[in-house]
């Protein structure tokens, strides 16, 4: 059985330790389109292979190592500012 859009963004948010905001922005200019996904938005042909190929994309470049991890920029270490 296929996994559905958002599974496999829930899946590669894990995978990137990337915010949700943060990957709407940087695959579609869309920093709510997580959110929009978990309420139930249905996402038509041209979203879904816009944030398919910015996932393959990020990946090759994680492999080549020319991206890391990102994790939560909010989060700074070291402890509170």
């Amino acid at each position: 059985m296929e996994r559905s859009l958002l599974q496999r963004i829930e899946a590669f948010l894990k995978e990137s330790h990337m915010p949700p905001s943060v990957f709407g922005r940087a695959a579609v200019h869309d920093p709510r389109l997580v959110s929009d996904l978990r309420g139930g938005r249905e996402p038509g042909h041209q979203l879904i292979c816009r944030v398919e190929h910015f996932m393959n994309l990020w990946r090759a470049d994680f492999h080549a190592g020319r991206v890391a991890r990102q994790g939560d920029r909010r989060v700074r270490e070291g402890g509170a500012a």
